[in-house]
């Protein structure tokens, strides 16, 4: 049996072998690693967990406090020294609690540090209620009383019996309030509006005559009776919903009017069963997912934001490939290759790796500034000075990231070009085709897989890209979506929300950091979710071009 040595086990290449493998396993380990820690970070978020009550010695005054425990760390008890604590021990390691404390409107802070030492008579009491409010976060309390115009409707053990029934119909009336502002409201005013860009517009080229002018003051008539009628209606409905309310016994002591127009959810998770729990659980990630943002935005959900990016870069990538193709085909089958060539490949080289900022500033002068302002000149004079186009917004913004990916597409699609067989394209000029006929039937069809593999890199970086965005069309909260029911339907001069800005501004720019906290792992989480799922649908696509013409090649 020969004798393998260390030399010649070198010279096998297995060492390489062993040694790449082994990276492989870091990297998915890290990977993994880091996306569970994002998951069980954001997702434990929309957990209900148990209510605590406890009395607390804060400088020798017994204090009540009522709350959930949303955090815990053990510290050395000579850092809590130091920071002014008594301590009986003062050697050991003490357990500290970040408790969630709500009624931040009537006991402010919202959040608060406990040590351990420090509680007493720490209780789970079942009648203890979490109230998820749209404005001032959450309530915690006991309810004691349900009142109906001023009056007291039930109280006692059946409170909630009287409240369940009472809240369900205000929630339909806060539906029916926001439907009507964001919906036929909304419609109204972008009615009127074209209604006086039109009249502008003739008054500028003169043309307008008084058969025009009647005719526009009917329209905007109509739609100012549409307008008061639905006005009317939401000052009808805007009292009705206030009819009704619950008196919530915070912690220390004082009895609170919460209206019910601004609950969002009331339950018990004390006396909550694992299984309602669960419900619950799902119940609030669907409101997360659907949902439009609430207290600057550390709280809701955030449907916009998914929208925005979902449809940012659907755009961007029916924008790039066309530019990356087009070029990449220019470069491979009809320039003459020499140095202007050779210096073009190094450019585009060069531009994968420019600072995305760098891209945005441009976007910003030449496609929002430059262009947007001449098609405003040119087609929409009437608005000036207000811009049409000539403001960031969802097109200019997927233009920029068009730029920003386009080298990664000429880049893949000139690889791909590269490995068409000499012989098919002999082949097809010798059976009579066109050059042109040959590129569209023969060679674009088998680089068709190539050129879904740049595309994929390109929405891999676009999604996640925020510098550029921030200059070009992406705002902290957007009022309306891009797509409604209003002419021309996709409106691609509107500004929208980003998962990515989402996230910076959340973990950044948040005024309450440990409520926001949770949710900027939640969003970074599901940011990971929608790049995988735009890249599963790219490699169906290219995996199934890469079957339908594999024959074709062989």
């Amino acid at each position: 049996m020969a004798r393998i040595t260390f030399k010649g086990w070198l010279r096998s290449g297995s060492p390489w072998i062993w040694l790449n493998a082994a990276a492989v396993s870091v990297s998915l380990i890290a990977v993994i690693g880091l996306l569970s820690i994002i998951a069980v970070s954001g997702l434990r978020y929309f957990w209900p967990s148990q209510v605590v009550a406890f009395t607390y010695e804060d400088n020798a005054q017994p204090v009540r406090v009522i709350g959930e425990i949303y955090d815990t760390e053990v510290v050395p008890a000579s850092q809590l020294i130091q920071a002014g604590f008594k301590l009986a021990d003062e050697t050991a390691d003490v357990t500290r609690y970040l408790i969630r404390m709500g009624n931040r409107d009537s006991n402010p802070p919202d959040f608060g540090w406990v040590i351990e030492p420090m509680m007493s008579d720490r209780q789970y009491p079942d009648h203890l209620a979490v109230i998820e409010r749209l404005e001032w976060g959450n309530a915690y309390g006991v309810i004691e009383q349900v009142k109906q115009n001023g009056q007291v409707l039930a109280a006692g053990q059946d409170v909630m019996g009287a409240l369940q029934p009472l809240l369900e119909r205000a929630q339909t009336l806060h539906a029916d309030i926001k439907d009507i502002e964001s919906g036929e409201i909304s419609s109204i005013n972008y009615g009127l509006e074209r209604l006086r860009l039109k009249e502008k517009g003739w008054v500028l080229k003169q043309a307008l005559t008084p058969e025009k002018q009647q005719k526009l003051a009917q329209q905007r008539a109509t739609l100012q009776q549409e307008y008061a009628q639905l006005e009317s209606r939401l000052v009808a409905l805007r009292q009705d919903i206030q009819r009704d309310a619950l008196v919530l016994k915070i912690s220390n002591g004082q009895a609170v009017e919460v209206p019910l127009a601004k609950v969002v959810r009331i339950y018990h998770p004390n006396q909550m069963s694992w299984l309602q729990k669960i419900g619950l659980y799902f119940e609030r990630m669907w409101e997360f997912l659907s949902a439009d943002p609430r207290e600057a935005n550390t709280e809701g959900g955030i449907f916009p934001a998914i929208f925005g990016t979902v449809m940012m870069v659907i755009l961007m990538s029916i924008l790039v490939t066309p530019l990356g193709v087009i070029a990449a085909v220019y470069l491979r089958e009809y320039a003459k290759q020499g140095l202007l060539t050779r210096m073009i490949r190094i450019a585009v080289n060069n531009l994968a790796g420019v600072p995305s900022i760098v891209y945005g500033v441009f976007g910003l002068g030449f496609f929002v500034y430059f262009m947007g302002g001449s098609i405003d000149r040119i087609f929409f004079p009437e608005a000036l000075p207000s811009p049409t186009v000539g403001t960031p917004g969802l097109l200019w913004a997927s233009l920029t990231l068009a730029i920003l990916t386009v080298p990664v597409v000429i880049v893949a699609t000139e690889e791909g070009l590269s490995r068409v067989p000499l012989a098919l394209r002999e082949g097809s000029l010798a059976l009579g085709a066109t050059k042109a006929e040959t590129l569209w039937r023969v060679i674009l069809p088998m680089t068709s897989p190539a050129m879904m593999t740049g595309l994929i890199l390109a929405v891999a970086r676009a999604a996640g890209e925020v510098a550029p965005l921030m200059l070009v069309g992406v705002v902290k909260l957007a009022p309306t979506l891009p797509l409604d029911g209003d002419f021309p339907f996709l409106h691609l001069d509107r500004k929208f929300m980003h998962l990515g800005f989402h996230i910076f501004d959340v973990g950044f720019q948040s005024p309450n950091v440990e409520a926001a906290r949770p949710l900027v792992f939640a969003t970074a989480f599901l940011l990971v979710l929608v790049i995988v799922v735009l890249n599963l649908a790219s490699i169906v696509i290219r995996n199934n071009l890469r079957e339908k013409y594999r024959s074709v090649g062989s």
